[in-house]
């Protein structure tokens, strides 16, 4: 089982704040697709990737990062300074 989180507007595009899944996925980047292929709510929320970053157990990683032994996925709109 992983906990995957949501933040900004891809937690209102998807309308759930966390959720733990079981996963057969190997990268972030294969968790994305089966994310995607579940309701087209997902879908819009992952349409385009580059609007996003994902954290593997908070810390900032790649889409091609392994999910190998890891708890907890983020994802979330890239951070601006303010």
């Amino acid at each position: 089982m992983i906990d995957v989180l949501y933040f900004a507007w891809v937690r209102e595009r998807i309308g759930l704040p966390r959720e733990r899944i079981e996963t057969k996925a190997a990268t972030v980047t294969e968790l994305v697709e089966e994310l995607r292929s579940r309701e087209d709510r997902y879908a819009a929320a992952f349409a385009d990737l580059s609007a996003l970053r994902v954290a593997l157990d908070q810390e900032l990683a790649s889409f091609d990062a392994s999910l190998a032994g890891v708890r907890e996925v983020a994802f979330f709109p890239p951070m601006t300074g303010g």
